[in-house]
């Protein structure tokens, strides 16, 4: 009885031990690809991606594949985005083509190119696989040299703050909106008017022009939003009333970084390609705005008159 109990215990011990040992990441120093997974993702690679990423992975119309910038790029984030971004984006001419497996192969290459060594088992498909595989630290702490401040230039305001809010904030806003009730990578509908243009989906009337694709749309107001937030704490800049921006308040600031997280979170939900995704992370671009809106624009109270019905007068106040 007691040795069945001892084989029981001995049996549940190496079960849990298994299980941590499966939850623990990986990094792609420990053999993560096969080397005939990379020859295919080589094979992969000349035929769809060469022509923008170059032969030897250097870049022509698109960026590196290969060295510190590169690596640089990804090495703060699981080895799932990278193969996410592979599959759902590219190739450029025709994104979405490849299948999981291809884009692992693909990036089996990639990781063979940077030097790391290959493995006996193959790197899966499997998102939640790719979710445990991470960087090594030493990687991961390398860093590219910045300017100082000194050298950096400066740019002084050219615009007032409604401007910036109008001319960039506004239409990026809702072109991330608009993913709530249009499918950016559906095709726009087309007027049953003869010679009339589509009129219905993500167009230049729905916020776009057909120059680019829905979903690049999206990429686009995305990085917009978390690029362009910084712009709201330009020393200098005034309000359409001629009030001085509050940069030096605590609340603006977290306003601020509040939308630029909000912009950073749209990027990655585009990047998935799924629509409930960025509907979803469209709540959090809406609340950034609110919670600012309600601050410093949508004022109430004393100075309300007939001249000034939403109260400009008031804007850029507490």
């Amino acid at each position: 009885m007691a040795s069945k109990r001892m084989r029981y215990s001995l049996g549940v011990t190496l079960l849990f031990s298994l299980t941590v040992l499966a939850q623990q990441p990986q990094t792609v120093l420990q053999g993560i690809y096969t080397e005939d997974q990379a020859k295919r993702g080589q094979a992969i690679y000349k035929e769809q991606c060469a022509t923008c990423h170059g032969d030897a992975l250097g870049g022509r119309i698109g960026p590196p594949l290969t060295g510190q910038d590169f690596i640089g790029n990804w090495n703060k984030q699981p080895l799932s985005e990278l193969v996410s971004k592979i599959r759902n984006t590219m190739p450029q001419d025709g994104p979405g083509k490849l299948s999981g497996q291809q884009a692992a192969d693909v990036v089996a290459y990639l990781i063979q190119a940077a030097k790391f060594p290959a493995g006996r088992s193959e790197l899966s498909a499997d998102e939640a696989a790719l979710k445990q595989i991470i960087w090594p630290a030493a990687t991961a702490a390398q860093t590219r040299p910045s300017p100082s401040a000194s050298q950096a230039p400066s740019f002084p305001p050219t615009g007032n703050l409604a401007q910036v809010m109008r001319g960039i904030l506004f239409p990026s806003s809702n072109i991330i909106f608009t993913a709530q009730t249009h499918d950016p990578g559906a095709p726009p509908k087309q007027s049953t008017t003869p010679g009339a243009a589509a009129e219905e989906g993500f167009n230049w009337i729905v916020w776009g022009g057909n120059l680019y694709s829905g979903w690049e749309l999206v990429d686009y107001a995305a990085v917009a939003l978390a690029e362009s937030a910084p712009l709201m704490l330009t020393p200098g800049r005034r309000c359409e009333n001629g009030k001085p921006v509050p940069v030096d308040q605590p609340d603006w600031i977290k306003f601020t970084q509040e939308l630029a997280e909000a912009g950073r979170a749209a990027y990655k939900a585009s990047q998935t390609r799924s629509q409930e995704a960025v509907s979803e992370v469209s709540n959090q671009v809406a609340d950034a705005c609110l919670n600012c809106h309600q601050a410093y624009r949508d004022k109430g109270g004393r100075g309300l008159n007939a001249l000034d019905p939403s109260n400009k007068a008031n804007r850029c106040t507490k």
